[in-house]
C-alpha cells in the first residue's frame, strides 16, 4: 500500500509573523495535548514560496489514513477556534495530498 503525504501550505502576512507562529505553537501544542496528528513545520529558505509561507507536513500509511487525519483536524472544536484566530493572517493557504513513489 502507498504511503501519502498530508501538505498544509499557509502564506502569511509578514507584518504578522510574530502573532501568526505564536498561535502555530499553540496548534502544535494542540496536536501533542490531543493526539492530533503531528506534523512536520518547516519555512522556505530558497526556493518558490516566499519566506514568509509556513509548510506542516505528515507522513500517513495510506490515502485513507490521512483523508482520516484531515477530517479529524477539520472536526476538532478546538482546533477549529485556533484556526479562525490564525486566518486573518493567510494571505493564501491550501492543503496538497501527494503519493510517496517507491521507485
Amino acid at each position: 500500500m502507498a504511503r501519502h503525504v498530508l501538505r498544509f501550505v499557509q502564506r502569511f502576512r509578514p507584518e504578522s509573523e510574530k502573532a501568526f507562529m505564536a498561535l502555530e505553537a499553540r496548534f502544535a501544542a494542540l496536536e501533542r495535548k490531543k493526539g492530533l496528528p503531528r506534523g512536520r513545520r518547516s519555512r522556505p529558505y530558497a526556493g518558490r514560496e516566499p519566506v514568509h509561507t509556513l509548510i506542516w507536513e505528515g507522513e500517513f500509511p495510506s490515502l485513507a489514513a490521512a483523508q482520516e487525519a484531515l477530517a479529524r483536524m477539520n472536526t476538532d472544536p478546538d482546533h477549529a477556534k485556533l484556526l479562525r484566530k490564525q486566518i486573518p493572517y493567510f494571505l493564501e493557504a491550501y492543503t496538497e495530498i501527494y503519493e510517496v513513489l517507491e521507485l
